[in-house]
């Protein structure tokens, strides 16, 4: 298998600005309230603070009270007086005209006391959990409704949204650590198999992918000074 043929062949950069103007857009890069996408137009929200509950979630200003009580992506969390761990508050939407969400994970990287580098995938949440999530705490895979022979899939598995708030049970308030999220959605035809079809060729594998959108870092610092500036 060729390098990257798992993959899409294009992405997209989104920018969460205060309004569409030059200076709004650039000023929200510089504080690095961005993420990308392998393609579709997902929608992704993605906060860090020290109270956040489920309120939060079904509140209509959801994402005025998540700034007022911690930070976006691409933000920088100060230690906690009371030395808890910290909350992460994530949503977000489907493409209007693409596929349903598989689920949302948020990946952890963090530097160990013998000072190698780890990392760790956290599913937090995912369509269809009493399906899905086993007694052991595992995730079955979402399913697939691709047809391969006519480059088509349904939305009949995934969920059009996913929100979750989720506090990190494995947190060391002594190391330094980042937090990203990523929204999955659920497979669909990869583009060459579009191609394929439109050729009478039988499609390479994988014929399928699930595209996805990855939001920046959040980073924390336990002693309240950053590098990241």
């Amino acid at each position: 298998m060729a390098r990257g043929s798992p993959w899409s062949a294009q992405g997209l950069a989104a920018v969460w600005a205060t309004e569409n103007t030059r200076e709004a857009i650039f000023a929200a890069m510089r504080r690095r309230e961005t993420y990308a996408t392998s393609g579709p137009r997902i929608a992704l929200r993605f906060f860090a603070g020290w109270d956040f509950n489920e309120e939060l979630l079904r509140a209509p200003d959801r994402e005025q009270l998540a700034y007022a009580g911690g930070v976006p992506m691409g933000g920088i969390l100060a230690p906690s007086a009371a030395g808890a761990a910290p909350v992460f508050a994530v949503w977000a939407s489907k493409d209007p005209l693409g596929a349903n969400l598989d689920r949302i994970q948020i990946i952890k990287a963090w530097v160990d006391d013998n000072g190698e580098s780890r990392e760790k995938i956290f599913n937090v949440a995912v369509s269809d959990p009493g399906e899905r999530i086993t007694t052991e705490g595992r995730v079955k895979p979402v399913g697939n409704t691709v047809d391969l022979d006519s480059a088509t899939y349904t939305n009949a598995i995934g969920a059009e949204e996913l929100a979750v708030v989720w506090r990190d049970p494995e947190f060391n308030g002594d190391s330094n650590a980042y937090y990203y999220a990523r929204v999955i959605e659920i497979p669909t035809p990869r583009w060459t198999t579009h191609d394929a079809r439109a050729l009478v060729m039988t499609p390479p594998d994988p014929g399928f992918l699930q595209e996805r959108a990855v939001s920046s870092a959040i980073w924390y610092e336990p002693h309240g000074q950053s590098s990241i500036e």
